[in-house]
């Protein structure tokens, strides 16, 4: 049989190979020579033939049928021959075949062989691919070879007991006394081994790393010699002495020093040195430097040692290579916690990294200075973010939208300002900017009762004609429908008012609900808004009416029932529709957090007590609809409104209790709910949400006589009655409920319902006496003729 072509014969060829299936076919066709070869067991070429099967295994082709050659090699008394064999099973074997039961004799041979260079590719080897079935074999032996005088078998013998560890943590203890001895060895290549070793064994053992921090001083003065060495050429890089040693070292000392005092004091001045001895116009120095600052700031360091590497991660900064901005960048985002001030000094070259084309500095860049923003540099921070928001690409807006929403209401020096940055944002940003941005707005709007004509008026003007940045048009739509009176009487003192007439506002609103571009919820907030521009409104009334009617029969189902509910109150309900349509009452955003309750008004956050109490035992109500069913259909009645909260009622019957919704039909001292803020939802909110009810009617006495509605536990319900002097048919009802018991009642709360079918009311009554939690319903059917009539 004629000899197998040689590995460089075998690569010059497959490199001439013009197509893969031209490539594969070369492939092939070698493979099959080098199968005949082993079947007829040629030893002579089994070492070339493995080295080329190699070379395939490396483009990618199977070569698994060339294991066993290997395990051949490697018992071959050959040099070449095992060389060749451990490499091959370094890369066709891995501790799940069942091979390994082969090599372990194999191995444990070569590592007593006499030769340096044998027990080292044995080392190299087990310390590749080893199982942890070979590891507890072999680990003795891996022991004996740590000892040895030889430091060129010692830094194997270390890299392969760190694979030995990793495989099985159980025989640490084994290797801990030839350990000890490893750090006063003068040769660099066992020192670095022998770091790689004892941080490997300190980072899975607390009593190991217990045990190794007296070892500090020492580590400390091997890092000392090789920065104040002289050239050594055997060890120089770019004018560094063993760099790789050095960040060995500096890893090792962060995981020695973190959380303990005498182990950081020891190294505080070796650091320091460090810091301002390396040399850095190389990225060698700069590795040395990044390495430094990471251990500075993961022990407990000097003050001025921390602010030191801060400010090496400034001269980062500035540095013209990206991968060392954005290094320094994520490390300043990590410390900026901890360190404010230090990294506040920064503040200038962090806000020009925003200007990089880069997108991962830009992103790094953005993120640290909104962590930078506080109370003193809020308004040039913001103009430096607004800016860099109308330059930014759009996968960036959102998050810079949410970022300046969260700064804004965080540190706002005043209500016109954060208002003033919010619309900027919304203009900017357009679409970009999240669901919340809205609701929340419309609260800040809100709260800031002295700023509502200057808002409107410039939301007024910014959507002039442009409806394309949605988020925009609804805030518009929703402050020209609560404060539109303010807009058309031409009053602001914030700036020159504007003269807009009633048909002029209406026609921007009818504008938004015709547009294109304008989405579903968006169509509702104009919808929404001018219906409560008909009580705002005094000559426009009858063109609401109409835009309304139409509106009744549109295909879009939400827009449809806005506009028959509002049809509604056109007709059926006109008397109630002026206090239904009233102004939204000023919202506190209130956040409990423990004891305490943080009232958040533009970035000023006032601590008050907050009253606890136990909460009832008995049952409670859950919901306001399904009280008022449970009082219209007696005590079996199932409720059928769902109790958990949801953005939009689920049924019409849902929808139509809303247009009766949080009218207070009590005189009693009830336990009023607290203020709830602006929803966060999607879906614009229904119009009478969130209103608080004003009485309509004035007093007038009419001579009815009152009745007791209820009496029973102490509790006493009356009943009085007057005539409405708007409209002598509507009878308003007061009730006075008093206790006549020793003990107080707490937390009452009264509900009626009155059925269509004749005049009588039931009432449920729910309250805390005696420590225990009362319900009661009844019935009122005796009212007096002149209450009706």
């Amino acid at each position: 049989m004629p000899a197998p072509i040689r590995l460089r014969e075998l690569i010059r060829t497959i490199r001439t190979a013009r197509t893969q299936a031209e490539e594969r076919e070369m492939i092939q066709k070698e493979c099959a020579a080098i199968r005949s070869s082993f079947r007829e067991e040629d030893n002579t070429y089994r070492c070339r033939n493995v080295a080329k099967l190699l070379y395939m295994h490396m483009l990618g082709y199977p070569a698994h049928f060339g294991q066993l050659e290997c395990l051949k090699l490697i018992a071959s008394q050959k040099f070449t021959d095992k060389r060749i064999g451990y490499l091959g099973a370094m890369l066709l074997l891995d501790e799940r075949q069942d091979v390994h039961l082969l090599m372990t004799n194999c191995i444990k041979n070569d590592l007593n062989h006499s030769t340096q260079f044998v027990q080292g590719l044995a080392l190299c080897t087990l310390g590749c691919m080893g199982s942890s079935e070979m590891c507890r074999d072999l680990a003795g032996e891996v022991e004996k070879l740590l000892k040895t005088s030889n430091s060129y078998l010692r830094k194997k013998a270390a890299l392969c007991a760190v694979h030995v560890i990793r495989k099985v943590p159980e025989l640490m203890e084994m290797f801990l006394p030839a350990t000890k001895n490893l750090l006063n060895e003068k040769n660099h290549g066992v020192l670095h081994t022998s770091v790689v070793l004892l941080t490997e064994m300190c980072e899975r053992s607390p009593d190991m790393l217990a045990h190794f921090r007296k070892l500090v001083p020492q580590l400390v003065r091997i890092l000392k010699n090789l920065i104040m060495s002289g050239y050594s050429p055997e060890h120089d890089v770019s004018g560094i002495s063993d760099p790789f040693l050095q960040v060995r070292i500096l890893r090792l000392l962060r995981i020695l020093g973190r959380n303990d005092d005498d182990s950081s004091e020891a190294m505080n001045d070796i650091l320091a040195q460090v810091a301002t001895n390396t040399e850095t116009s190389k990225n060698v120095g700069n590795a040395i430097l990044y390495e430094t600052v990471l251990t500075i700031m993961d022990i407990k360091s000097e003050s001025g040692l921390r602010v030191l590497a801060i400010n090496i991660l400034g001269r980062f900064l500035l540095n013209n290579d990206k991968n060392i901005r954005y290094v320094a960048l994520t490390s300043l985002l990590k410390t900026v916690q901890t360190d404010h001030n230090a990294v506040q000094r920064h503040r200038s070259t962090i806000v020009d990294c925003l200007k990089d084309l880069d997108v991962s500095i830009k992103r790094r860049a953005m993120e640290l200075s909104f962590a930078l923003v506080n109370g003193n540099n809020i308004r040039g921070m913001m103009k430096e973010l607004l800016y860099f928001l109308d330059s930014c690409e759009p996968e960036f807006k959102a998050d810079c939208a949410s970022g300046i929403f969260l700064a804004a209401e965080k540190y706002a020096p005043s209500k016109r300002w954060h208002i003033d940055t919010i619309m900027r944002v919304l203009t900017t940003a357009g679409s970009y900017v999240r669901d919340d941005a809205v609701p929340n707005l419309i609260q800040l709007i809100t709260n800031s009762v002295e700023m509502h004509a200057y808002t409107v008026q410039r939301l007024y003007k910014a959507i002039l004609g442009d409806y394309s940045q949605q988020p925009l048009v609804q805030v518009a739509a929703w402050c020209i429908g609560e404060y539109g009176d303010l807009l058309v009487s031409g009053q602001c003192e914030e700036e020159e008012p504007i003269q807009v007439t009633e048909d002029e506002v209406l026609d921007i609103l009818e504008s938004v609900l015709i547009s294109n571009m304008s989405t579903s919820v968006t169509r509702g907030y104009a919808l929404t808004a001018i219906m409560k521009l008909s009580t705002r409104f005094t000559c426009t009334v009858n063109r609401i009416k109409k835009v309304v009617s139409i509106y009744g029969s549109s295909i879009d189902v939400e827009l449809q029932q806005r506009a028959v509910e509002y049809n509604a109150l056109f007709k059926k309900y006109d008397h109630m529709r002026s206090a239904l349509l009233e102004r939204m009452p000023v919202m506190e955003k209130v956040t409990t957090n423990g004891p305490t309750e943080i009232v958040q008004t533009n970035g000023e956050t006032e601590p008050a007590p907050l009253e606890t109490k136990p909460p009832p035992s008995g049952p409670q109500p859950t919901s306001q609809a399904n009280d008022l069913l449970d009082l219209l259909g007696g005590n079996d009645i199932t409720p059928v409104i769902p109790t958990a909260p949801t953005s939009k009622p689920s049924s019409a019957g849902g929808e139509l209790l809303d247009l009766l919704g949080d009218i207070n039909l009590t005189g009693a001292p009830a336990a009023a709910p607290a203020p709830a803020s602006v929803p966060q939802i999607s879906q614009p909110p229904f119009l009478l949400d969130g209103l608080s009810s004003q009485p309509l009617f004035n007093d007038i006495a009419a001579g009815i006589p009152s009745i007791t509605a209820y009496s029973k536990n102490g509790l006493k319900i009356e009943f009085t009655f007057e005539r409405s002097n708007t409209n002598p048919s509507v009878t308003v009802i007061t009730i006075q409920a008093s206790n006549s018991t020793e003990l107080d009642m707490t937390d009452f709360v009264f509900q009626a319902a009155v059925p269509k079918q004749q005049l009588r009311m039931r009432i449920k009554l729910t309250y805390n006496h005696k420590g225990s939690a009362m319900q009661d319903l009844a019935e009122v059917n005796n009212f007096p003729p002149q209450s009706w009539q």
